[in-house]
């Protein structure tokens, strides 16, 4: 009997909260407080038309994306603040589809 190959799951489209929080760490060298960092990403959603869902959902989402952050190694949390580690960049769309495509370069 065939055995069937399972694939992992993949998002293909970008994942605009993660986006916005790479670059307000990314920017930022100071240690930010849950609140104070979700206050930046949700103005830069609003200017980009990208916040869906209402505000207490995206600040929900935006949680969920930051501990799973953490728990990547790419943000540091020391108490209730967030800072940035160097690599954070990984953590972006940009970098994510760069990453396949130079993969895909390689197989062909």
């Amino acid at each position: 009997m065939a055995t069937t190959r399972r694939t992992r799951f993949s998002r293909r489209i970008p994942d605009h909260v993660t986006d916005e929080l790479v670059v307000v760490l990314k920017k930022n060298d100071t240690a930010l407080q849950f609140n104070d960092l979700f206050e930046l990403v949700y103005e830069n959603l609003k200017a980009k038309n990208a916040v869906s869902g209402g505000e207490e959902m995206l600040r929900l989402r935006a949680y969920e994306k930051l501990q799973n952050l953490v728990t990547r190694g790419l943000v540091e949390k020391k108490g209730k603040s967030y800072t940035g580690l160097e690599g954070i960049e990984q953590a972006s769309s940009a970098y994510v589809a760069a990453q396949q495509a130079k993969q895909q370069a390689s197989q062909a």
